[in-house]
């Protein structure tokens, strides 16, 4: 492709040219008192004006010409977030929760799309409910990348990925005793505290721990947590810094999210509204007990002022036991009240390998100076679940009686599945130029082998190759427009109907936006709009004459246009976080009747959002919060189809809601207390209704109050 002739070239030019680089002193005491002055985060600690996530080097969000949004520590506490599901939901053009409140993971949509979770720039999740939740009181950060972003970080998603950054160590002492209590019998407790732990602070530390014993606005489901990271960092010498972070987690849980019927919830039936609060499943056998046990090494070292290394890797070992019941298909009986269960047991395990060894450079050639990124990075995920089905009983959804179940799934019932690891390897170059300090070209090229190791033997290799170019204009006066295309793929495992491996589903995205951060203030405002094509997507043959006619095709394309604007404005006294999010996402290209033309499911038209914290000095720490949230209306996934004037299917819209937050809070000397309510009004809302027949419910009011210690 000529993008990625083009990139190539970039780079090339870049590595060729260093024999013609200079450093002399006085230009990088230049460079240091300039980065000296660099304002990262606002006063308050509300506002990143720096990402990795983007570059895997820390940039200014005005020089990216990307689209990402950061929430930083405090933004997640002033929200009032308990879950990274929570925190994320005032970003732009990402929709929380579209299967509404679920106690098993953190789901969202990134521009219409499922997006990829990381943990300090390392792959997180392999495979499904296998994995423990992620608490973002662990977290210093999250970034939040959209669009496709294969060329730094390999296969994933054409949304976006979501970057979780854990809290590090700290060379100055300073901690926080955290303690909540909230409806549905919430108590939370939670530390922090780190600091030196020698006398020249060579060696620092941090320890994280969290304790809950919850219930869920779901009956007989529970929310408990047991968390512990502990951290250390060890600065080696003034040019080499290791660290060291620990993850140890065992959460107890269900299933809380029901597969309501869509009578009952989004279409009338006589017996009224099904309550939020049923339970499908069976008190005493359902369960989603996860636990995990994960190290983390981040080693940086400095080889002049010039080149540096730096070194990520982690190993993790998860596992879940998962026992549940639901109701499927997802249609009453004829009595309009009685459903018949599914009944479930899943036993999971998944163990990965992940490592990302980057090289970093500065050099200059004539008037463009280099920032550049050559990296190599690699994953072993080993994946296995065994399962379990049982018999089929039924529930009254209106009346329901617990403990009549028969022959529910043992342990002894399981299914001995095949395992699979999954391996890939990637090598990337990414070249960060500055010419003449007003423009900026950032271009990256990439390539990955994936392979797929079943048990069996039959392993699969698939290769891709991903590019991207950006190019931006630095405005005098804060302001910086730019343009930029990039690409993704996600690795797509098995054979089709013509007994053809697959190939891997693809991502490309023509973007431009408007960043701007005036000067002299703390604001930071993003505009952009986008274009997404998905590839290869499979869809049913439809040919009978195939030599596998019950395997898919790879004709499937989507496409996904946008527009979507954020600010983030600080001032005094004041603090505003507003979005804004237009999304139109239809299946471009399918063979089968009903798909093509539809609109992408649990995908909202439309998004807003305002967060505001008012805390004037005059208040002596009285602070108030207040946030108000709009979804647009999203499409069950189908498309209108008529034959001959009669209509054969009518998609099934879900309609558009808002809701409201708040928070109340004061502050004196180290102390903090607050409450925060989320969905104030109490609104019973459907985050999005699906095809199959299946809806699910938002999040009903919740109250915590909060009760913080600083020292």
């Amino acid at each position: 492709m000529n993008i990625q002739k083009t990139v190539l070239a970039a780079s090339i030019l870049a590595a060729l040219a260093t024999t013609n680089s200079y450093a002399q002193d006085e230009e990088q005491e230049k460079k240091q008192d300039e980065v000296m002055e660099t304002i990262e985060v606002s006063s308050r600690g509300l506002i990143s004006y720096v990402s990795a996530t983007g570059s895997k080097s820390d940039t200014p969000i005005i020089e990216t010409p990307l689209s990402v949004s950061v929430l930083t520590e405090a933004r997640i506490q002033d929200l009032g977030a308990v879950t990274v599901q929570d925190a994320i939901g005032y970003v732009a053009g990402l929709y929380n929760g579209p299967f509404g409140v679920d106690t098993r993971g953190d789901w969202a949509k990134i521009r219409g799309v499922a997006p990829a979770q990381y943990l300090d720039g390392l792959k997180s999740l392999f495979g499904n409910y296998n994995n423990v939740r992620v608490n973002p009181y662990s977290l210093g950060q999250i970034e939040v990348l959209k669009g496709p972003s294969s060329v730094l970080y390999g296969q994933g998603s054409t949304g976006g990925i979501i970057n979780l950054v854990s809290k590090r160590p700290k060379a100055e002492t300073e901690g926080q005793f955290w303690a909540q209590l909230g409806n549905y019998s919430r108590k939370q407790v939670a530390g922090d505290i780190t600091g030196a732990l020698n006398d020249d602070a060579s060696l620092t530390g941090r320890f994280v721990g969290l304790y809950r014993d919850s219930d869920t606005q779901t009956d007989f489901v529970q929310d408990n947590s047991l968390v512990l990271n502990p951290s250390l960092s060890w600065h080696a010498s003034d040019d080499t810094k290791i660290t060291l972070i620990g993850n140890i987690q065992r959460n107890e849980s269900g299933s809380s999210t029901q597969f309501f019927p869509w009578k009952g919830t989004i279409l009338p039936n006589e017996f009224g509204q099904i309550d939020s609060s049923t339970f499908v499943s069976e008190p005493g056998f359902d369960k989603y007990d996860t636990e995990q046990d994960a190290l983390t090494v981040i080693a940086e070292h400095d080889i002049n002022l010039d080149w540096r290394v730096r070194l990520a890797s982690r190993y993790s070992d998860s596992s879940s036991e998962y026992n549940t019941m639901y109701g499927w298909p997802p249609v009453f009986a004829e009595d309009n009240r009685t459903i018949n269960r599914v009944s479930y047991l899943s036993r999971a395990d998944a163990r990965a390998w992940t490592t990302d060894l980057q090289l970093h450079g500065n050099l200059n050639t004539g008037a463009v100076e280099h920032d550049l990124v050559f990296g190599i990075d690699f994953q072993d995920a080993y994946t296995d679940n065994d399962t379990a089905y049982g018999a089929m009983n039924t529930l009254d959804l209106y009346n329901p009686v617990y403990g009549q179940a028969t022959g529910l799934p043992t342990e002894a019932n399981l299914s001995d599945a095949a395992s699979s690891t999954t391996y890939q390897l990637g090598v990337y170059v990414q070249d960060n130029m500055r010419i003449t300090d007003k423009w900026l070209v950032s271009a990256a090229m990439r390539r990955d082998r994936a392979t797929s190791n079943p048990e069996d033997g039959s392993a699969t290799d698939q290769y891709a190759t991903t590019g991207r170019l950006g190019f931006m204009y630095l405005m005098d006066g804060g302001v910086s427009p730019y343009v930029s295309y990039s690409e993704s793929f996600s690795p797509l495992i098995g054979r089709d109907a013509y007994d053809n491996q697959y190939v891997p589903i693809e991502g490309k995205q023509w973007e431009a936006g408007l960043k701007y951060q005036p000067q002299g203030t703390e604001h930071l405002l993003t505009a952009s709009v986008y274009k997404i094509t998905e590839e290869n997507r499979t869809t049913p043959s439809n040919d009978g004459d195939a030599p596998f006619p019950d395997r898919q095709v790879q004709v499937g394309e989507v496409e996904i246009e946008g527009v979507e604007l954020e600010a983030q404005l600080a001032w005094e006294s004041l603090d505003v976080y507003a979005s804004y999010a237009y999304t139109d996402a239809v299946v471009s290209e399918s063979n089968t009747v009903g798909e093509e033309g539809a609109t992408l499911s649990a995908t909202p038209d439309q998004q807003a959002s305002v967060w505001a914290t008012y805390r004037p000095d005059n208040w002596n720490g009285f602070k108030i919060g207040a946030g108000v949230r709009y979804v647009g209306n999203t499409s069950d996934g189908s498309a209108y189809v008529e034959q001959n004037g009669v209509v054969l299917n009518d998609p099934l819209e879900t309609p558009s809601y808002t809701v409201f937050d708040a928070m109340i809070g004061y502050d004196w000397d180290n102390y903090s207390l607050s409450l925060d309510v989320d969905n104030l009004t109490d609104k019973t809302v459907l985050t999005s209704c699906l095809a199959r027949g299946d809806c699910f419910y938002g999040q009903q009011r919740t109250i915590m109050a909060n009760l913080r210690y600083n020292f």
